[in-house]
């Protein structure tokens, strides 16, 4: 984290204002609780508080937009140059090995994705949600379903759900990707091999495969992944327009209200302020 601190640009240096909150805010709604001064020895709190005095004074109110790998990640895809895949994936890969984290350990990914929309377009990566245990993961998930984190059409698919993965009757927001793009997901463990779409993934962006589990939706490297490629490709982004009937203004808003309702639910059963305020990084 110094080391990154250490860096001149602006872009990094908001990052890792961004990762101190979300890190913090993981901390402060983990089961035990996790202040910042448990999990930062003396030497580095005292430093990177002065470098960066908001992350620590409002982890205890405002919610992050994404988990603290996700910033990670974009520091090193801004760090090595976006087309360099294999470089990318082996610095995540260094940066787990070195901090001695196992998969599914908290705050690491476990997955990274890339979604092209052809072999000589840009690439863009996404990981896996980096938390432990079932509310933490919903929390951010709902979060990052609200304006301001995850690509419009890309919550809209997530929204689709409910956090016990069964499909909402009265909103569709189901997307399917064009046969040319790929979203491909690798593993950050075990020599990062291919991963195949688990059934989620295979519900929210018609991803083809042989589906031998389904992750909690929103939960994969595959949605944060296409949502950065949506982002930046609009042309990808009218081909794979939702096409149900049910996926109207109406029908969308009344399911963002559901996941606002159950953010708000989630946040009182973790002793968090009840309100929808997100942190920003400060410049």
């Amino acid at each position: 984290m110094m080391e990154l601190n250490h860096s001149s640009e602006n872009q990094t240096t908001q990052l890792v204002d961004e990762i101190l909150h979300s890190i913090f805010f993981l901390g402060k709604i983990n089961d035990p609780q996790f202040s910042p001064v448990e999990i930062l020895n003396d030497e580095i709190h005292d430093a990177l508080k002065l470098c960066y005095p908001l992350p620590f004074e409002r982890y205890l109110s405002q919610l992050p937009k994404r988990t603290p790998f996700s910033c990670v990640l974009d520091m090193i895809v801004f760090l090595e140059g976006r087309e360099n895949e294999n470089e990318i994936k082996q610095k995540l890969q260094e940066i787990i090995s070195e901090l001695h984290l196992k998969k599914n350990e908290p705050l690491v990914s476990s997955t990274i994705c890339v979604s092209q929309k052809n072999p000589k377009s840009e690439k863009y990566y996404g990981v896996s949600m980096s938390t432990s245990g079932r509310d933490p993961g919903r929390t951010m998930v709902a979060a990052s379903c609200l304006p301001g984190s995850w690509d419009s059409d890309v919550a809209g698919a997530v929204m689709t759900f409910n956090q016990n993965k069964s499909k909402k009757p009265y909103f569709d927001g189901t997307i399917k990707l064009p046969q040319h793009v790929t979203c491909q997901a690798y593993s950050l463990h075990e020599e990062g091999a291919p991963m195949p779409p688990c059934q989620s993934c295979g519900n929210l962006f018609g991803l083809g495969g042989t589906y031998k589990v389904g992750y909690p939706y929103g939960n994969c490297a595959e949605v944060e992944s296409v949502s950065n490629l949506f982002k930046n490709d609009t042309e990808v982004r009218e081909q794979a327009r939702p096409t149900s009937k049910l996926c109207t203004p109406e029908n969308r808003s009344k399911a963002e209200k559901s996941v606002r309702a159950d953010l708000k639910v989630l946040l009182k059963r973790l002793h968090f302020p009840c309100n929808d305020q997100f942190y920003i990084p400060s410049e």
